[in-house]
């Protein structure tokens, strides 16, 4: 497998990340810094090492000591996951999430409110 290649399977990862998730930068690791949170902390992993293996390619002699094999099973790994999400959609799914927590804390508040009003006779 040959440096370009490598290049442009983080290429493709970014490609993938800015698209899906909105996450912007120069490259993947920029990428990685300010959106890593949103991926899953096996596909943030073969993400972080997918950007570590360009890096390496760079260099002709640290070329030759990247397994083409974990390579292949980060890229993969990475465009699968990234290929399922839909644009935007994990955004409304966070919002949702978010607002039913608030809820059930708002809840569970006015349930204490009103328990403790009862119990010092108030009602």
């Amino acid at each position: 497998m040959s440096a370009v290649t490598i290049q442009q399977m983080a290429d493709r990862v970014a490609g993938l990340m800015e698209e899906r998730l909105g996450v912007r930068g120069a490259g993947l690791e920029a990428k990685l810094r300010k959106g890593g949170r949103l991926l899953p902390r096996k596909v943030r992993a073969a993400a972080e090492g997918l950007a570590a293996f360009a890096t390496k390619a760079e260099n002709p002699r640290l070329l030759t000591q990247i397994s083409i094999e974990e390579v292949a099973a980060a890229y993969d790994l990475c465009v699968r996951h990234l290929s399922a999400l839909q644009a935007g959609r994990w955004r409304a799914t966070m919002l949702i999430g978010t607002a039913g927590s608030v809820a059930f804390s708002l809840l569970v508040v006015a349930v204490l409110l009103a328990v403790f009003v009862w119990w010092r006779g108030l009602i």
